[in-house]
């Protein structure tokens, strides 16, 4: 029997796919949490064989619990979300994720890739996989690249210059130099599309 921890905090959909997974004869759904904390609490009180995160989730995201389980229990990971998009796997896969899968597939194709993860296998799906595969390099330079990366979580100006040991006139030029390149508007939709497409 293959033991599975559910974590969406869409209760509707939580459930619904508990309840899919349990007519399965070899599944067994042991916890159900809404959010990330709760996940990286259950998974260690009751080791599943594969926890099925959702990417977007309160307190923890679905690749922040991979990360932390990772270095504490052995169980697999599988990350779903709505939003497959390259950056997003390249994040769910540096977190030791086994699997990656869009919300749009049917519960036999979830049951399927957990049985898949379950013994052994690594699981992409392949459309997303084509678009990591074809996504383009970064048109930004390595400093601007780091400039975005030391500001990602709102950090001022004088912050990330301290952090990369630049003038805060050099973090400004190179700010305003990817803003040119990205066509966006601020720091923040710079940062965002460069996560996005796994850039940072």
């Amino acid at each position: 029997m293959i033991r599975v921890l559910l974590a969406d905090d869409e209760g509707m959909i939580r459930s619904a796919l508990a309840a899919l997974l349990g007519l399965e004869p070899d599944i067994e759904v042991v916890a159900e949490c809404a959010d990330g904390e709760a996940a990286v609490a259950e998974a260690r009180r009751l080791v599943p064989d594969v926890c099925l995160l959702d990417l977007e989730m309160p307190k923890l995201d679905g690749v922040e619990v991979a990360e932390q389980l990772r270095r504490c229990v052995a169980t697999r990971c599988v990350i779903v979300t709505r939003h497959a998009r390259p950056g997003v796997l390249r994040r769910a896969l540096a977190s030791g994720a086994a699997g990656f899968l869009p919300k749009s597939r049917g519960a036999d194709e979830v049951a399927a890739v957990i049985r898949r993860v379950a013994g052994g296998a690594r699981y992409v799906d392949p459309e997303v996989a084509a678009d990591a595969l074809s996504d383009a390099r970064p048109p930004l330079t390595a400093r601007e690249l780091d400039v975005l990366r030391a500001g990602r979580h709102g950090e001022s100006t004088r912050q990330i210059a301290q952090t990369l040991h630049l003038a805060p006139g050099t973090v400004r030029n190179h700010i305003s130099a990817a803003l040119g390149k990205l066509g966006v508007e601020n720091r923040r939709q710079a940062v965002a599309m460069a996560e996005e497409r796994g850039w940072i």
